[in-house]
């Protein structure tokens, strides 16, 4: 899977998208605002939040929903969003978790460019957006990894929707993820575009040829033997279940081949959300394999 793995950290723009750090703000209780800068000075507004006690601390890196509330953002870590349970950053930080969570493009403080005209212009010159948004959270992971307060060897990852997506590519091409735990976006792409459902999702997930390389559960499926937490409700639309039960036999094919913790967490009658089950289940599932 080697030549897999290099031509997805190709497709992914990983190390193409590098961010420097630029300064730390205190905004609260072991919270700081952060700003770093793209390669071309474009200002990245994140959060990073401790918990208390004096560190080394296993960390979580949380990419940030969509849900089509461009204005969210990094907030998403200390304030929440409808579709999660509750806001995220406090429930880790309770946990002995570091966390850290940026903006992604086209949100948060970076909202001023809209994500039609990102992604338009990203593929005109041969790029993604969603490359740009895999190659800056792979910069986060850098940033993370180097801090002497956090443990290297026991960071985890977390998405919902957009985020889980970005973090199963992200994290089948980078081993310093340890665990990832993704909710609510795991589908092939192939049975989405079948059934209509890929028009769901926003633009910023097209990567021109992804299918010819490789579908949705082979690319989750390199996480393993890596810890993989999968949480979703089986009435999401953006989830249809032919879509899923495809990517989720490849998934567990993988993990059956090579080994490893791989938690599926399903719930009927259950939409596009994250459910105060599935948000214990899942930071259980975090505590286990991160807290050593």
């Amino acid at each position: 899977m080697t030549g897999l793995r290099d031509s997805l950290r190709a497709r992914f723009e990983i190390g193409a998208h590098p961010l420097s750090f630029r300064a730390a703000v205190p905004a609260g209780p072991g919270l700081d605002r952060l700003t770093f800068a793209t390669a071309g000075g474009a200002p990245v507004r994140g959060f990073f939040l401790r918990p208390r006690g004096a560190g080394p601390w296993p960390a979580v890196l949380v990419i940030h929903a969509h849900g089509n509330a461009y204005g969210i953002g990094a907030d998403e870590l200390m304030q929440g969003r409808p579709a999660l349970a509750g806001p995220l950053g406090p429930a880790l930080a309770a946990s002995g978790f570091a966390a850290l969570c940026l903006d992604m493009p086209c949100f948060g403080a970076r909202a001023g460019v809209g994500e039609s005209a990102a992604a338009k212009a990203a593929l005109w010159q041969g790029r993604t957006l969603a490359g740009q948004m895999l190659g800056e959270s792979a910069s986060a992971l850098d940033w993370l990894a180097a801090r002497a307060d956090v443990r290297a060897d026991r960071i985890g990852l977390f998405g919902l929707s957009m985020g889980a997506t970005l973090g199963y590519w992200l994290a089948a091409v980078d081993d310093r993820v340890a665990a990832l735990a993704q909710e609510c976006c795991l589908a092939d792409f192939a049975a989405l575009i079948a059934t209509g459902a890929h028009d769901l999702h926003g633009p910023y997930l097209t990567v021109p040829g992804l299918l010819a390389l490789a579908s949705n559960g082979t690319i989750a499926g390199l996480v393993a033997p890596r810890p993989q937490f999968v949480g979703w409700g089986e009435d999401d639309p953006l989830t249809p279940p032919v879509a899923l039960e495809t990517a989720l036999a490849e998934l567990r094919a993988a993990y059956a081949r090579v080994g490893g913790d791989l938690v599926i967490h399903r719930e009927p009658g259950i939409g596009h959300q994250e459910t105060p089950a599935m948000r214990r289940a899942m930071l259980d599932f975090l505590v286990e394999h991160l807290r050593l």
